[in-house]
């Protein structure tokens, strides 16, 4: 049976002993009422390959561990957990991890995942199965030094039902550098609260979706688009708006933004002119064409065409509008088939007159899926400095885009955010604090999450972002839900994204304080 470590000082010994690592980021990041459930070495079994139970001994410490190969694929043990408290809603799961050996280095990283599952009275056991995302972390610079490592922080549970949990190492990743065995010592799942659920916007029937969210003063404009299921260019899709003024739990009439006879209709971008008036980036196809509109609003009812400027590469998207001293306005976008030929690019439109013209730039040409940044967002930090997220559409983690001279040279790197399935980012800065919140919506597991950093901290080293935040949930229908887009107003932050299963799907706005230093 699992153990509490409430009720158990004997854990104490594995936690406190060997845990003195320095971590980047504590790997608990939502606050628990309930102490965690534990199972230790001796309470799981093999699940797959042949992982050995094994103890590793300093002094007269001598402590049970799973040893998971560096070399071996396949290695992993599972063990149930109950007794979960009934008022519960979910779980967080961390796993304790020790290494004897000598080569050790913090220049090297490990990667795990968790497999999760209940066992419900006259349900399948694969109904609630959840493959988490590969989690990779540094080791630490010497031998019998413990990690705390999270692997999931959102999993919706019945908990009247056992909780299946398997642990596997991943040395096929490439990620995964430290080819000597490591030790499981522990899983730790602690219960957690329902958390807020989100306002809704539109539940009308259709397929309400990829919504864009901007404040207009103290004014939220949710725009969205609606069709008849999961497609860009059908007659049928058009682009609507509500507003609201007290903080998206009440919101106007719905208004028509762009319903163009013979063309399907997408928002893809917003943000603000120097004047303060919202605008808005809206993509037309149909009839053999592929525009992008850029309407202007000051209320959020009504919006006013500004222009359809004629680009040489043809965009997917048009992203966020965002300010560039000595530049004025910027657009980051991507071109793509979404096709595994290297023909994919992305880049920066700009403006010097508020959004009147625009100048194309692309950045990279000629890049695989696997390379391709897609629906990036970007704030400007200062000093010249951009810093944007862009998603992926094949890869383990979010891409990071860089520039140091105002946008005109860039890099792109891979970060550590893995708890992702083509999951669109969005950012905030907060001018107050100085951190950036990166928005996303896990698709497939159902979470809209949020990682905040220091982007002094992440800017030149992309894979310390610290672990990621539930904010709220929705669908686990895989693209039926997602496509994260905020802004803020005073000191909180305003996440829309769309939830549902097709033929109907919602549009929904998370309120989430800002975060304190």
């Amino acid at each position: 049976m699992p153990f509490s470590f409430a009720r158990f000082a004997s854990l104490a010994l594995i936690v406190t002993v060997f845990d003195t690592v320095a971590r980047a980021e504590s790997p608990s990041t939502a606050a628990s009422r309930w102490s965690p459930i534990g199972l230790n070495a001796n309470q799981m079994s093999i699940a797959t390959g042949q992982p050995s139970l094994v103890v590793m001994s300093k002094g007269s410490t001598h402590i049970p561990v799973w040893s998971l190969s560096g070399g071996t694929a396949g290695q992993s043990v599972a063990g149930v957990v109950t007794g979960l408290p009934g008022d519960c809603s979910a779980v967080k799961v961390e796993i304790v991890v020790i290494t004897n050996e000598e080569t050790t280095s913090a220049a090297l990283d490990d990667v795990y995942r968790v497999h999760l599952s209940q066992l419900t009275e006259g349900e399948d056991v694969t109904e609630r199965y959840v493959l988490g995302t590969p989690v990779r972390t540094a080791l630490p610079a010497a031998p019998f030094v413990s990690r705390t490592i999270l692997l999931e922080s959102h999993y919706a549970v019945d908990p009247a039902a056992p909780l299946w949990v398997r642990i596997q190492r991943e040395p096929t990743d490439p990620r995964d550098t430290f080819t000597r065995p490591t030790g499981l010592a522990m899983v730790k799942v602690t219960p957690l609260a329902a958390l807020q659920p989100a306002r809704v916007v539109q539940e009308a029937k259709g397929y309400n979706s990829w919504p864009m969210l901007q404040a207009l003063g103290d004014k939220l404009v949710c725009v969205y688009s609606r069709g008849g299921g999961h497609t860009i260019g059908d007659d049928a899709r058009a682009v609507y708006a509500r507003t609201s003024t007290d903080g998206g739990q009440t919101w106007s009439a719905e208004t028509v933004v762009a319903d163009t006879p013979g063309y399907g209709e997408v928002e893809v971008g917003k943000g603000l002119d120097a004047d303060g008036a919202m605008l808005l980036w809206v993509r037309r196809i149909g009839k053999g064409e592929w525009h992008h509109d850029l309407y202007r609003s000051t209320d959020g009812v009504k919006f006013t065409l500004v222009t359809t400027p004629k680009l040489e590469v043809r965009p997917m998207q048009i992203t966020d509008v965002f300010a560039v001293p000595e530049v004025g306005l910027m657009a980051l976008w991507f071109a793509g088939d979404y096709g595994d030929k290297p023909t994919n690019a992305w880049g920066k439109l700009t403006s010097s007159d508020n959004g009147a013209t625009w100048v194309q730039t692309p950045i990279e040409t000629g890049l695989t899926k696997a390379d391709w940044p897609t629906e990036p967002a970007a704030v400007y930090l200062g000093d010249g400095k951009i810093l944007a997220i862009g998603r992926t559409e094949v890869g383990p983690t979010q891409f990071q885009l860089t520039s140091t001279d105002f946008g005109k040279t860039w890099k792109r790197s891979p970060t550590n955010i893995g708890d992702i399935a083509a999951s669109t980012p969005s950012l905030i800065l907060d001018p107050k604090t100085g951190l950036v919140s990166n928005y996303y919506y896990h698709r497939g597991g159902g979470v809209l999450r949020r990682r905040v950093v220091d982007p002094a901290r992440v800017f030149d080293h992309p894979d310390r972002w610290p672990v990621s935040e539930p904010i709220t949930t929705g669908s686990r229908v895989t693209y039926d839900a997602g496509n994260a887009n905020a802004t803020v107003i005073g000191d909180t932050h305003y996440v829309s994204f769309y939830s549902g299963k097709a033929p109907d799907t919602g549009v929904f706005v998370s309120a989430v304080p800002a975060p304190a230093n």
